[in-house]
């Protein structure tokens, strides 16, 4: 089945920390989408919300929002997720992968959007 690698961001001391999933965790979170906000239970945070802000599959094919689905897509992209122009107006045929999380997916990013009553650091350890 799947297990996914997480990439937690703490936007009040703007450190991430790496954790990796259990497959029963993982297979928790399959079906869920870009922008969705999850429990922290999922990922040993206790008391904590999430919110997926993207992710990419194994090969390095990166999430994008507002693409239905988890299947892989080439798209015509200007500035945006997966594409940054190196000049003015310059767009691009890009491969994407769509915001629903599936078994593909091997890399997750997660925001924290409400903090539980233990610090993350003592919760995951100092991994950065």
């Amino acid at each position: 089945m799947a297990e996914f690698k997480t990439i937690i961001s703490d936007p009040k001391t703007r450190r991430a920390f790496n954790h990796a999933l259990s497959e029963s965790d993982s297979s928790a979170l399959i079906g869920r989408s870009i922008g969705d906000k999850i429990d922290g239970i999922f990922v040993n945070l206790p008391g904590y919300r999430l919110q997926i802000t993207g992710g990419s599959d194994g090969s390095g094919v990166p999430m994008r929002p507002g693409l239905p689905g988890g299947r892989r897509k080439r798209m015509l992209l200007s500035h945006s997720t997966g594409f940054r122009p190196q000049r003015p107006g310059q767009r691009k045929r890009k491969m994407v992968r769509g915001q629903d999380l599936g078994p593909e997916v091997s890399q997750l990013n997660l925001k924290i959007i409400e903090y539980g009553p233990k610090p993350v650091e003592e919760l995951l350890g100092a991994e950065e």
